[in-house]
């Protein structure tokens, strides 16, 4: 047996109305001023003053930081560094999905590490001395699970790339999982952010990594997620639909942050970094068709995911279930509305090429259960041209 590490938030608070916790949390810590770390659009549409209020209303200062957008870059975290000093903050507030909590946490590694200053040297496992300046993440999405991983993605402009950064010292100290933050999300972010969590799901339970604690997790977040996207994408202001589904990434995240992705993110990350396609839209494309690529290499598994779907496998053989699987995966995608095409998506037909090498070279590629060559993923983009 190998050793394992599990790496969790000290705090995780959940149920609809939960971010009411904030100032007493904050002040039971002994901070004295919030950096908040959003985007413009969450502070148009209000989204970011649910959560501020509380701060206010708690008479905690605080300072605005929302210059961060979707697929976050180097520059962008850079100024918000410049943005952290300057403040005399002494935590970090994060609301949003993936971009703004990523952008929280490689502000907070970098403003206690500041030899990473160039930010391109955290690519992969970074070996940072210091814990990051805590962050409290509010996630407004049900996908990424930005609040309880020791992930982050960053984008380097220069070099076209998603840097994916590993790091136990960026975890964010306490999530505050609150899904009435995520009531105004359209229909299509729904169905993204769902199946982008359906997808750490997946990929984290067959993951070369995977071990029991981390099954554990990832099956019941399939189950869940099965069951409450489809009720969510049909009814956005679902609340009980809604915290199933902030519940269910959550807990795909608890397991996907310990052991690690494959394929599906591999070829993804690429495809954000180059034609800004949304991850959530990215993932949700490609994970019936991985899905069949590495099905003789984890059958059992997929026999096990086919009953987390909901699809009853008396009297099938080991291989009908598994394919059963795959079907399930493909139908939820389409129900849900996800684009079935990367043509659909406007990328053009002779940007696979460089795709298929970025995708080679990603960090998640050499944790999917099948060994894969740079040709092979060049194939699967066709396939899913």
């Amino acid at each position: 047996m190998s050793i394992q590490r599990f790496v969790l938030n000290e705090t995780s608070w959940f149920g609809p109305g939960c971010r009411s916790v904030l100032a007493d949390e904050i002040k039971k810590r002994g901070f004295k001023k919030v950096l908040v770390v959003t985007d413009n659009d969450l502070v148009k549409f209000n989204v970011a003053a649910q959560v501020t209020s509380v701060l206010e209303a708690g008479n905690i200062p605080f300072q605005m930081f929302t210059d961060v957008k979707q697929n976050p870059t180097v520059k962008q975290v850079k100024a918000g560094v410049a943005e952290f000093q300057k403040s005399g903050a002494d935590v970090i507030v994060a609301i949003g999905g993936g971009s703004p909590i990523d952008t929280a946490k490689a502000i907070g590694i970098i403003s206690n590490n500041p030899e990473f200053a160039d930010v391109v040297s955290l690519e992969g496992v970074a070996n940072t001395k210091n814990k990051s300046v805590p962050v409290i993440a509010l996630p407004t999405t049900a996908g990424t699970a930005a609040e309880v991983t020791i992930n982050y993605v960053i984008t380097d402009e220069e070099n076209v790339k998603k840097m994916v950064c590993v790091d136990p010292n960026d975890i964010p100290v306490m999530s505050i999982v609150d899904a009435e933050l995520m009531l105004s999300m359209p229909k299509g972010l729904t169905a993204a952010t769902g199946m982008d969590a359906l997808t750490h799901a997946i990929e984290g339970y067959i993951t070369k990594g995977a071990w029991a604690m981390s099954d554990m997790f990832e099956l019941k977040a399939v189950e869940l997620i099965a069951k409450y996207l489809p009720q969510v994408v049909e009814n956005p202001k679902n609340v009980e639909a809604r915290d199933s589904m902030a519940v269910a990434q959550y807990i795909a995240g608890m397991g996907f942050s310990n052991v690690g992705l494959g394929l599906v993110h591999g070829m993804a990350h690429p495809l954000g970094a180059y034609f800004d396609v949304p991850h959530g839209v990215a993932n949700a494309l490609l994970l019936p068709t991985i899905m069949q690529f590495n099905m003789e290499a984890a059958v059992d598994k997929y026999v096990d995911i086919a009953k987390a779907m909901g699809v009853d496998v008396t009297g099938m053989s080991k291989e009908v279930a598994a394919q059963a699987a795959v079907d399930a995966v493909k139908t939820l995608a389409v129900k849900v509305g996800i684009p079935a095409t990367l043509r659909d998506l406007n990328v053009p037909e002779d940007g696979l090429e460089k795709l298929s090498v970025s995708a080679f070279n990603d960090v998640c590629t050499p944790g999917n259960p099948r060994d894969v060559k740079q040709e092979e993923i060049l194939e699967l983009y066709k396939k899913v041209y």
